[in-house]
Parts: C-alpha cells; sequence; structure tokens
C-alpha cells in the first residue's frame, strides 16, 4: 500500500539507529540517582494508607462515609507517589539529562542531611525501622520497571537524548540497561532462586507459552501496521518475548542447583564469550542474511547464551541473598555489606573487561555487558538497603500496585507506546508537546495499576 498506518517508520528507524551510547560515569551517577528519589519518597511518609482490597470494602461494617474517604485518601497517595517519582524519572531521562552529575551531588546531600538528622535526633523521635530484604527488591524491581516503560516511549522523541537510546553495537546506555535488568530482575526472585524444583520441558513450554504467544503478537501488530522495528537489535522476526521464553527453556532443559548457578553461568558466558572472539562477532555483525530462520534472527538467537548466563548469575545471587538455607538468620547489615561487596567488584570487573577483553555490548550480549548489567543492579539495590538509616522507608501505595501486576503493566506501557506513536509523528512534535505526552503517558499507566490494585485483582498470566 502506498498510505501507511505508520508513513514515517523509516525516519523513526533511523533515528535510534547508529547510537553509541553514554559514558559508564554518568550511568554510574544516573543509576545511583534513580533508587535516591525512591528513598526521598520513603522519607517523606505522608499521604500513606495501608492498601485495602474490594473484599475489604464488602464488608457491611463498612459505612459508605468511610469508604468514600479512604477512596479519597488513596487517591490523594498515588497522586503524591506520582508527583515523588515518576515525574522528577521522567524529567531526568529529559529536560534534566544535561545535569545529570549535579542532580546526583544535591540527591546525594539531601539524603545525607536525613541520614543525620536520623542518626542524631533525640531517641524520642527516632524511629527504627529495619525493613525485609524482600521490600527492597520489591522496590527495586518496581522503579526499574517503571523506567523502562518511561524510556520506551520517550526515546521516539527529540527530548530524549540520543546517548540514552539503545546502542548500535558497542557501547553502554540507559536503555541498555533495562534489557539485563528485566532480566535480572526476574531471575532474581525466580522459582530456580527460591530453591522450588525447575519444571521439565513440558511444564516449561506451557509456562512460557504466554511469553510467546505475546512474542508472536508483537510480531503480527508490528507487521499489520508497519510498526518501526531495527532490524539489528533482534533480527526480522524476533523481539524480546522470545528471549525470555528462550531463557525460560534453556533453564528447564538444563537444571541446575542454584547453588550452582553462578560458576555455570560464569562457564556459559566466558565459553560464548569466547565463540564471538573466534568468529562469531563477525557473523552477527555483518549485515548480509541467509533465507533461513536462524540467519535472519541472528542476534536475538545467539544472544539468549548470554542473557542465559546473565539469569543463572541473578539465581546464584537471589539465593544467597534472599532464600538460602539461613536466609532467615541473616541481618540486614550482613546483606547490605555483601550487596556492595559485589557491586563494587562487578563494575572493576566491568572497567577491565572493557579494556582488554571487549567492550559491552548489549546486541550480542557479550560477558562485558552481562557485568555491567549486574554492576549496575546491585548498586540500585544496594542504594534501596540503605533506608534503614534514614526515617521513614515503607514502599509507598503506587509501588505496591505496580508489583502486584508488573507483568501486566509491562504490557500496558507496551500498547500505550504503539497507540502513541501509530497517533502522533513523534518526531516533529515540540519539547513541551512531548513532555505533556509523556506525563499524560505516565499519569495513565500508572493510574491504571493503581485502580486494578485498588479493586483486588490479580492479573496473573502463568
Amino acid at each position: 500500500m502506498d498510505s501507511s498506518f505508520n508513513s514515517n517508520k523509516h525516519l523513526k528507524e533511523q533515528f535510534v539507529s547508529n547510537l553509541t551510547g553514554s559514558s559508564m560515569l554518568e550511568l554510574f551517577v544516573l543509576s545511583a540517582i534513580f533508587p535516591m528519589l525512591i528513598l526521598l519518597r520513603h522519607i517523606m511518609g505522608i499521604c500513606r494508607i495501608d492498601h485495602v482490597t474490594a473484599d475489604t470494602w464488602s464488608n457491611k461494617k463498612e459505612t459508605s462515609t468511610v469508604a468514600t474517604r479512604s477512596q479519597r485518601s488513596y487517591m490523594l497517595t498515588i497522586i503524591v507517589d506520582f508527583l515523588s517519582f515518576v515525574l522528577p524519572i521522567t524529567l531526568l531521562c529529559t529536560v534534566l539529562a544535561d545535569w545529570t552529575y549535579l542532580n546526583g551531588a544535591l540527591f546525594m546531600l539531601v539524603l545525607l542531611f536525613f541520614a543525620a538528622s536520623n542518626r542524631h535526633g533525640s531517641s524520642q523521635d527516632k524511629e527504627e525501622v529495619i525493613h525485609s530484604l524482600r521490600t527492597y527488591v520489591s522496590s527495586y524491581r518496581v522503579f526499574m520497571m517503571l523506567i523502562t516503560c518511561i524510556c520506551i516511549l520517550a526515546v521516539d522523541f527529540k527530548i530524549f537524548p540520543r546517548r540514552y537510546a539503545k546502542t548500535e553495537t558497542y557501547g553502554t546506555s540507559l536503555m541498555d540497561i533495562g534489557v539485563g535488568a528485566f532480566v535480572f530482575a526476574n531471575s532474581f526472585v525466580s522459582r530456580q532462586a527460591r530453591g522450588v524444583s525447575t519444571m521439565g520441558l513440558r511444564s516449561a513450554l506451557t509456562s512460557t507459552s504466554p511469553l510467546l504467544v505475546l512474542g508472536f503478537a508483537r510480531l503480527v501488530s508490528t507487521t499489520g501496521v508497519d510498526y518501526q522495528v531495527h532490524v539489528g537489535e533482534y533480527g526480522i522476526h524476533w523481539n524480546f518475548f522470545f528471549t525470555l521464553a528462550g531463557v525460560a527453556v534453556l533453564t528447564s532443559v538444563f537444571k541446575v542447583s542454584p547453588k550452582y548457578c553462578g560458576l555455570v553461568g560464569s562457564f556459559v558466558l566466558v565459553g560464548y564469550q569466547v565463540c564471538l572472539m573466534n568468529g562469531l562477532n563477525s557473523y552477527l555483525l555483518s549485515p548480509e542474511r541467509g533465507t533461513n530462520i536462524i540467519s535472519q534472527n541472528k542476534e536475538g538467537i545467539y544472544s539468549i547464551f548470554g542473557y542465559w548466563g546473565l539469569h543463572l548469575i541473578g539465581v546464584w545471587l537471589g539465593n544467597n541473598v534472599l532464600f538460602g538455607k539461613n536466609a532467615n538468620l541473616r541481618t540486614n547489615r550482613w546483606t547490605r555489606t555483601k550487596i556492595w561487596i559485589l557491586f563494587i567488584f562487578f563494575w572493576c570487573l566491568t572497567l577491565i573487561l572493557d579494556r582488554f577483553v571487549e567492550r559491552p555490548s548489549r546486541r550480542m550480549c557479550n560477558v562485558t555487558y552481562v557485568t555491567f548489567v549486574l554492576a549496575t543492579n546491585l548498586e540500585m539495590l544496594g542504594i534501596l538497603m540503605l533506608s534503614d538509616y534514614i526515617p521513614g522507608g515503607k514502599l509507598s501505595l503506587l509501588e505496591q500496585a505496580i508489583n502486584r501486576n508488573l507483568l501486566a503493566f509491562f504490557i500496558a506501557a507496551n500498547l500505550l507506546t504503539g497507540v502513541v506513536n501509530l497517533s502522533i509523528n513523534t518526531l516533529f512534535v515540540s519539547p513541551l508537546t512531548a513532555m505533556l505526552i509523556l506525563i499524560a503517558y505516565g499519569l495513565i499507566i500508572c493510574a491504571a495499576a493503581a485502580f486494578v490494585d485498588y479493586k483486588g485483582i490479580k492479573l496473573k498470566f502463568w
């Protein structure tokens, strides 16, 4: 057809192509700012009500007046949460991106002030709050998802810095972190990390069928409306849902005990890296594609091994930190120290690999990219665990709402992103219009998550 649902498809594809990313130092600072935002919201502690589901509202003892007041309080809390960290995340990824280092310094000074106030306050005023490790992980998974969902739409506007968009071949960027973080966050709390016996191949295929359905649905929908797809990212037909399904299948076929996952994952990554440096890189980076399905989707298929190695290491870390045999006996201080040691170790390892082995590549998911993802994600988790040193600290209501339906939240964000892209020429809108669209988009997906949670609905896909 001469007419198309997406007349600017090629321009949009070029807009996100041939990018080299940002510096590791900037991403180190940015990875520290995001969890500090969450800590500041926890410190505020205002407009906080306990979560109430639909079951509570059906209680006959509840009067309509109390229900109305609680509903208003719930809505007010969600608005405060949105203004406290969703809006700032949007601003930090767009109009405030050129002041990343200054923002990092300011946030650090504010947190140090609150930490000092809490330490030197009177014993009467001190609020001793020791949080569970799972609270930290829940908070981390939520804001990681928020950043991902904001970026997948923001990247299509000129207001979003090109250095934060996905890199073409080598380099590091904010959106590069998001892809690996999704795999790591899931592996960290997976069945395998919890020591639950892994499923057989048949059960695994049944369990991953929703991912396959989502992958094929994305393929059909993007083809049907001529949606922009950067072929060099995963291939012609491949997408990230297929990668997640592939990792799940490999995990079920090769059953590895959680205590050995770190070792096996390291061997997988080293072996894959050796293959990359002995000819596989040239094959994957070549623009030539054959007619078979593997050649047409070579980037997505071969990168599964890198993501699987990342998954295995994430399982080992989750089992070691959260679900190990003596996890309930460990103190927050012990766990926090271990997380900080690991985050420093992986940052140092990333710098060494970047210098002497190969630059990070999300496209190939090489070993340097994996250590980079581990470093940034453990850094964010480690900073969140500092909440024991500051007042307040409860999970915000919006965090709870998103955490209860994390995958549904991600799917809704993807659908709304597609609608916006097909409705608006994102490349030609003004910065003000782009910012208003991003704020409205964030507000809609957060409101949807809050509404579903308020009604007590749990959207479980498998």
